[in-house]
Order: structure tokens, then sequence, then C-alpha cells
């Protein structure tokens, strides 16, 4: 083999190898039946230990929450305590509002196999853990959590954003969608300032 196809085959396994690694990083759904001319959807960046650590440690929140009942916004003041665990694996955060004597725990978990958050709920009134945890995902500097719901009998899709984070703040807030997802009505805004 002369030095000309020795760099040519170098050159093909380094688009190989390229090539390899773009295809790793989109899925195969949404590709026509046929398969001819169409381009694979790219996936939601995966999930990685340690997205929620900018969370850890003793906070000071802001609560603005909308009201339906009266067209108002409710606004009152919390606090909150996080922890990282399992290596990054896992955030809990034990949520205080004493002036309204309530409290309950967020609960995330990356689920290593599919790469995927899940954000639980435990409100202390009722102890229960709320099922099946809604799935997010860490992109453009924002976490984007999203699940379907019930508002009584009528479906609804429910969006949680973290945002906005700084070593000494971030922002959490709540949208919800009566259209399947084509407009957001945003109901709930939690700014937490680091103790």
């Amino acid at each position: 083999m002369n030095h000309d196809e020795l760099n040519r085959r170098r050159l093909l396994q380094s688009f190989a190898s390229i090539a390899l690694a773009q295809s790793a990083l989109v899925s195969t759904e949404g590709l026509a039946a046929s398969g001819a001319g169409s381009m694979p959807v790219p996936t939601k960046p995966p999930g990685k230990p340690g997205d929620f650590n900018f969370l850890a440690g003793e906070w000071k929140i802001n609560h603005r929450r909308f009201k339906t009942d009266t067209k108002t916004w409710d606004e009152f003041k919390g606090e909150a305590t996080c922890w990282t665990i399992l290596g990054g694996v896992g955030s809990v955060e034990e949520l205080r509002i004493p002036a309204r004597d309530f409290s309950g725990m967020g609960l995330r978990l990356l689920d290593m196999k599919e790469k995927v958050w899940r954000d639980f709920w435990v409100n202390s009134k009722f102890g229960v853990l709320t099922p099946p945890g809604m799935p997010g995902h860490f992109e453009h500097e924002a976490g984007v959590f999203e699940a379907d719901d019930m508002d009584g009998d009528k479906p609804i899709k429910v969006r949680g954003i973290w945002d906005r984070i700084t070593p000494k703040s971030c922002r959490w807030r709540q949208a919800v969608s009566r259209d399947g997802g084509k407009t957001w009505d945003e109901n709930w805004f939690m700014d937490w300032t680091r103790a």
C-alpha cells in the first residue's frame, strides 16, 4: 500500500468515526416508511449525573402563583434545603412554607438506562409519591420537564422549567396547556436565591 492509499484510508476511517458518533446523537423515529430522502430526528440531550448539582444547598424562595378562581396572583415566601445524592444521580428538595404550615419534597432521579430525568413530588399532607414522575432533560442551560395530566375530566399538559441558573440563584416556573401543547399559560414562578 503506497503513501497516498494509506492517507486516503485514514481519512475514510476518520469520516466513518465522525458519522458513527453523529448517528449516536440522532433517533430514527419519524423516518418515512421508505427511508428515502428522510432525515433522522435529533433526540433530546441525554441526562447525566450532576445535572441538578446547582440546586444543592439552602435557599430562600419568592413564590408567585396564579389563582384561577380569582384571576389574581398570590405571592408568598418559602425556603428549601436541597441535597445531591447517589453521586449526582439524584437530587432531593425539602420545600417549606412556614407561614402556611406547608412542606413538601421534590425528588429528581436520573434513569441511567434511558438517560432521562424524572421529577417526583410528595406533599406532606398526603405523604404519597406522585407517579410516574415528570420526564425531562437539560438543554441550552435549562431543565425542561413535561407530562400529560388531567384537570378534572379534561386532558392537559404540564411543563416545569428550571432556568436562570447561576451559582447564587435560579428559577422554576410552571405552565399548563389545554390545547395539546399549542399554547401555554404560565401559572407559577419560584425565584430561588441562595441563603
